[in-house]
């Protein structure tokens, strides 16, 4: 078994852009999750939005790269006005309700018959990211010779996403240090307490919800960028539920807890995929055809990581950086 090589591919992953996009999915959450207690299950809407639309202005109106941008993340903060409107004033999981139910509706929207021609269907959409690729820098592989190497395009991809990663985190630290980002701290742990004090609580989580919607707007337009094309499967709601995991892996509102969770957790999926990929291939496989065959191994990373969050939930829940106090969501 090739330890060097399952090392380096699994590192190559825990840092590659893939990552680096989840990352920027995960800073959203935080700020609704950690910070402010919003239960937000619909990030993957607030990314296809903004993907879609930057990805649309290009591809089927021929408009400009940087414009398509903006009013994707335009976009964002409106549908964030239009979850929170209805919502923020109600218990906390009539939130989590409406925020996975809209991200199902945008996704089928977009993938549908009807709008075809704007949005490509299933097959989605592609040709529009040569204004991000005219921007490059790097002619050739980058990386540490024989330990992990990336392609121009993916190294360009990688770095304007954890450039983007640093200076949402950065963002993030400034504001909750503030008395804004105080506020919301205590409108988490007791929001009655927070409205005795004069504090417009419905305000500050609606500003709350369009600040990670925007961040996870980011997330979705670097999506698009990093696979070259768009479609409705790169918004399911799984993203959704690994941007939580590595939210709650690296910790839950801490600025750098979804950096950190973001490289474990891919890098962790990553080896334990290449792992039981190399022991159940070849002449004489470290596991037996009769225990395990390499269409099963597949799946064993998802059975193993799974085991080891149930262990992490149990004896840490807070994550790695993680305080169990900040755990105390005030769910009224």
């Amino acid at each position: 078994m090739d330890w060097h090589s399952i090392f380096s591919q699994a590192l190559q992953q825990g840092l590659g852009p893939v990552a680096a996009v989840y990352c920027l999915a995960a800073i959203g959450l935080n700020v609704h999750f950690g910070y402010t207690g919003l239960l937000n299950f619909g990030q993957a809407g607030f990314m296809a939005v903004a993907g879609y639309a930057m990805s649309a202005f290009v591809a089927t109106w021929g408009l400009s790269f940087w414009l398509g941008s903006l009013v994707g993340l335009v976009l964002c903060a409106v549908l964030a006005l239009l979850l929170g409107v209805p919502t923020l004033r109600l218990r906390a999981d009539y939130l989590a309700i409406v925020t996975i139910a809209a991200a199902e509706i945008i996704r089928q929207t977009v993938g549908s018959v009807s709008l075809l021609k704007y949005f490509g269907g299933q097959d989605g959409l592609q040709s529009f990211n040569a204004t991000f690729n005219d921007l490059n820098p790097f002619t050739g592989s980058v990386g540490i010779p024989g330990v992990v190497s990336w392609r121009p395009y993916d190294f360009w991809t990688l770095v304007v996403c954890w450039v983007l990663a640093a200076l949402c985190c950065l963002v993030v630290w400034a504001l909750m240090r503030s008395p804004w980002g105080r506020v919301l701290k205590g409108i988490r742990e007791d929001e009655d307490a927070v409205r005795s004090l004069g504090k417009n609580v419905y305000a500050y989580k609606m500003q709350s919800l369009m600040i990670g919607g925007l961040i996870g707007g980011l997330a979705g337009i670097m999506s698009a960028l990093q696979h070259s094309a768009i479609n409705p499967s790169f918004f399911a709601t799984d993203t959704t539920f690994f941007a939580y995991t590595v939210l709650l892996v690296g910790g839950a509102a801490r600025v750098l807890g979804p950096v950190v969770g973001t490289i474990v957790f891919w890098f962790l999926l990553s080896f334990l995929d290449l792992f039981f990929g190399e022991a159940t291939s070849g002449t004489n496989p470290l596991i037996p055809d009769w225990l395990m065959d390499s269409n099963q191994a597949s799946l064993m990373r998802f059975v193993f990581m799974g085991l080891a969050l149930m262990l992490l939930m149990v004896y840490r829940p807070q994550g790695i950086f993680g305080d169990r106090r900040e755990l105390a969501l005030d769910a009224r």
